[in-house]
């Protein structure tokens, strides 16, 4: 099996950048390509796509490759911008990045959305160069994504409170292939998000079609609605920690299954639909040898949605103790029908 290659997230080609557009501004003369140093200590090498000045500023811009993880911002021009400021380090968001809005993440609103490990990165690059230029480091950073804004209708970002574009984000400066942690990072953050507004009854559903159903039944904003997809671990251990006063789960049949059924991951190649276990509980012998859940509920009828409602409710309860959460879950079809409960 071939390895798959890593990438960058958008912190380490904002310190990058940041690193270029000095030594523009400074020494008079963009380097082709310049050398970071990631949170963990690793070295990593940056090419600069491209390069500009005017009286007072000059900018670099880095591509950000994102190795062979799916991530929306692969092919982005991260630019940098930097400019004397009148004291200190100043983060300014440019054209496509966005800005906090809401309490809850770890920038406060009205702040740009430049996450605190990407600050820290290209603090400590500005100080670098300060410091071997004999200059001051009080520098304005402007971060700015052409396309920003369009791409992040894609991500979380409108649902956590950030507008106007895309968040800087990393907390190592690498991507690894298929990584779990930036989902369910976006789980976390959507918990924190609720609850610094003061919602109460969040929800996490697996899909759109449930999504739309859940928000509907319970007339839930959309600072309740959590992506779970498929972490439903990942969302009930964090709300263990952080808990809200009820969470509704909603999901396919087939999703709902695995989790009445004991599994936390939901993923397809992490966990499956045990039919021998339905064939058993339902006195089926038959259901041993279907394809699919929904094939299985369309034989059983109503009772196999509803237990797996109620089991599923019972798992997410053993996952959520000691903390006192009351839980609900919706089961549909793939047509948006409710096809069993456990209130």
């Amino acid at each position: 099996m071939t390895e798959l290659r890593r990438g960058w997230t958008t912190g380490a080609c904002a310190t990058a950048a940041t690193r270029a557009a000095l030594r523009g501004l400074w020494g008079g003369a963009f380097p082709r390509e310049v050398t970071i140093v990631l949170p963990h200590g690793q070295e990593a090498r940056f090419a600069v796509a491209e390069a500009a000045s005017g009286p007072g500023w000059a900018e670099a811009g880095v591509v950000k490759d994102a190795g062979d993880d799916p991530d929306v911002t692969h092919g982005a021009l991260i630019r940098v911008r930097v400019a004397p400021s009148e004291g200190g380090l100043v983060f300014r968001a440019g054209e496509g990045v966005g800005t906090v809005t809401k309490p809850g993440l770890p920038i406060a609103p009205g702040e740009p959305a430049i996450n605190p490990v990407p600050r820290t990165m290209i603090a400590r690059v500005v100080e670098e160069e300060a410091a071997s230029q004999g200059k001051d480091a009080d520098i304005v950073v402007t971060v700015s994504i052409p396309g920003g804004e369009e791409i992040a209708g894609k991500t979380w970002n409108p649902r956590l409170g950030i507008v106007g574009g895309l968040s800087i984000l990393g907390t190592t400066g690498i991507v690894r292939p298929f990584s779990c942690a930036a989902w369910i990072a976006s789980i976390h953050r959507g918990i924190d998000v609720a609850r610094a507004a003061g919602t109460s009854h969040v929800a996490g559903c697996t899909g759109a079609t449930s999504e739309k159903v859940v928000q509907a039944l319970y007339g839930l904003p959309d600072d309740a609605m959590l992506d779970m997809g498929d972490f439903a671990g990942g969302m009930l251990k964090y709300l263990r920690r952080h808990p809200v006063d009820r969470v509704t789960i909603g999901g396919g049949i087939g999703k709902i299954t695995k989790l009445a059924q004991g599994a936390v991951d939901l993923h397809s190649a992490r966990s499956q639909v045990d039919f021998d276990d339905l064939a058993h509980r339902f006195a089926r012998t038959d259901l041993a040898q279907v394809a699919t859940a929904l094939q299985a509920a369309e034989m059983v009828g109503p009772a196999l949605a509803d237990w797996a409602a109620a089991a599923a409710r019972e798992r997410a309860l053993e996952v959520l103790r000691p903390a006192e959460i009351a839980v609900d879950v919706v089961v549909i079809d793939r047509a948006g029908r409710v096809l069993g409960r456990a209130p």
